[in-house]
């Protein structure tokens, strides 16, 4: 056992100094550290200005503001709503619109919501019921902001009119320009033709809203001018049916609850994936090393094949499992420590680890079978002399890993529950990713017990046959690793 851990060791500190192990461990903290950085850097926090010059004689510029107005206000409260439910403040004020479940919110929400001072009289609300450590409610940033058209764009015409609106939108000062200039005609009622300018490609949304507001404007103008008043025109526009819509609780609907289930299972199974992909392309080169600088002969003198076997096994997945522990760690300060939408959806995520079973076949799977991938990358690693000869190896196994391991991803994802799902958890090979990948979609007890001694028993067979392949290939070099110059390694092996 000692010359094992001294193996081991001096494997796990060889990998360890490598530049490119280090680059890779510092990867996925630095991203997750710049994620939120670059994120709010890229977001343009900025409203777009709107300039509306409305020469029909009517009130479509109004009515506009106002439908982006209420549009803003259900945004809000939505995110009102989540921020509630995430430190339990509905309390704040039961009455609320915001205080219970994300859901679609009416007019006669906005309304109430206005009523009730708006964001600020949320946030003065959220603040007499909060813990001293609960974060601030911070609202989203408006989309976009209408502002009043200079008199020199509103009593323009004609090319002037082009030209102060270029003006408008190339200004260098943004708090005196515009980045969109809306312009209704005088014989819009007879000629609804509606010009906008903007200084790149206006958003869908705005574009879509816009189109929605001026056509029920236009609507009213028309029954005005057949005799119907503006009261019974406003009325007839109005008439709509009432659709309550109620959302469950993030990760509380059916299919909602299975994706979230499987976040941390699936999450493993890439990780698994990942990992060995990494570790295994080092611990070739760290073997391929020895072999090629005449190294192997100095170690057999000091320890048994046996004894540089197991070192070099429990080096390497040594080696794995620190780096995933290290991104594991890094992921839950990221879930615990920030907000958001991702934050929200994670949190529930973690609910089927209060469960030991689950929690138990999450780290049996994940390790045995880092383990048995290792001991396939390890006996490659013994039998080549060369990178080119360990690649030409590697590269088909971890192919034949990565495809079925990618469709299981997308099952999942879409529900899960195949024939191919199914015969891919009884094929030792893929078993741990499709066990993984089938703990958020619900695999029998039974049938999750049975494949984990078939596991077993087939990495103990590694053991056997890829032992024996391992001692025999440690010194035969120069000879290329055909299928039949390894049958004759095993062979004689056994012998």
């Amino acid at each position: 056992m000692t010359n094992i851990l001294l193996v081991a060791k001096r494997e796990f500190r060889q990998i360890a100094t490598m530049r490119s192990f280090w680059l890779t461990l510092l990867f996925i903290p630095v991203a997750l550290l710049l994620g939120p950085v670059i994120g709010r850097a890229m977001d343009d926090d900025e409203a777009s200005r709107v300039m509306f010059v409305d020469r029909s004689g009517g009130a479509a510029a109004a009515a506009v503001e106002e439908r982006f107005g209420r549009d803003y206000d259900r945004q809000v409260l939505r995110s009102l709503a989540r921020h509630a439910q995430r430190f339990d403040l509905q309390d704040a004020a039961p009455d609320a619109p915001w205080a219970s479940a994300d859901r679609w919110y009416t007019d006669a929400d906005v309304a109430a919501f206005r009523d009730a001072g708006g964001v600020e009289g949320a946030i003065a609300a959220l603040d007499r019921v909060m813990a001293e450590d609960t974060p601030s409610y911070d609202p989203p940033e408006r989309d976009f902001a209408f502002v009043d058209p200079p008199a020199t764009l509103t009593g323009a015409s004609g090319e002037d009119f082009q030209r102060e609106v270029d003006a408008l939108l190339d200004a260098e000062d943004d708090s005196q320009g515009a980045d969109i200039v809306v312009l209704l005609g005088e014989d819009y009622a007879q000629n609804p033709q509606v010009r906008l300018w903007s200084n790149e490609r206006p958003r869908t949304d705005f574009v879509t809203t816009l189109q929605d507001e001026l056509t029920t404007d236009l609507r009213n103008r028309l029954l005005a001018q057949q005799g119907v008043s503006a009261d019974t025109a406003g009325l007839i526009q109005q008439a709509a049916p009432a659709i309550a819509v109620t959302t469950p609780e993030p990760g509380g609907g059916a299919r909602e609850a299975v994706l979230v289930r499987s976040i941390i299972p699936l999450g493993l199974s890439y990780v698994l994936l990942m990992s060995l992909l990494l570790s295994g392309s080092w611990m070739l080169q760290s073997s391929v090393e020895e072999r090629s600088n005449k190294l192997i002969e100095s170690v057999l003198a000091c320890v048994r094949a046996d004894e540089l076997m197991y070192g070099k096994l429990i080096g390497t997945v040594a080696i794995g499992l620190s780096m995933v522990a290290v991104w594991v760690a890094c992921a839950a300060v990221a879930v615990f420590f920030t907000q958001g939408a991702i934050a929200d959806m994670i949190r529930p995520a973690l609910a089927p680890l209060t469960s030991p079973s689950v929690v138990l076949a999450m780290i049996y799977f994940f390790v045995v079978g880092y383990i048995m991938i290792s001991i396939i990358l390890l006996a490659i690693g013994a039998m080549c002399d060369t990178m080119s000869e360990a690649q030409g190896f590697f590269m088909p196994v971890m192919l034949a890993l990565m495809l079925p391991v990618f469709y299981l991803l997308q099952t999942t994802v879409m529900g899960g529950g195949g024939f191919i799902e199914r015969l891919l958890t009884w094929i030792p090979l893929w078993t741990p990713f499709a066990v993984l990948a089938r703990l958020g979609t619900g695999i029998p007890m039974w049938e999750m017990a049975a494949v984990g001694l078939l596991l077993a028993a087939f990495t103990a067979l590694e053991f056997i046959l890829l032992g024996r392949l391992f001692r025999a290939s440690l010194l035969a070099q120069g000879q290329k690793p055909t299928l039949k110059v390894l049958a004759d390694r095993l062979r004689r092996a056994q012998d």
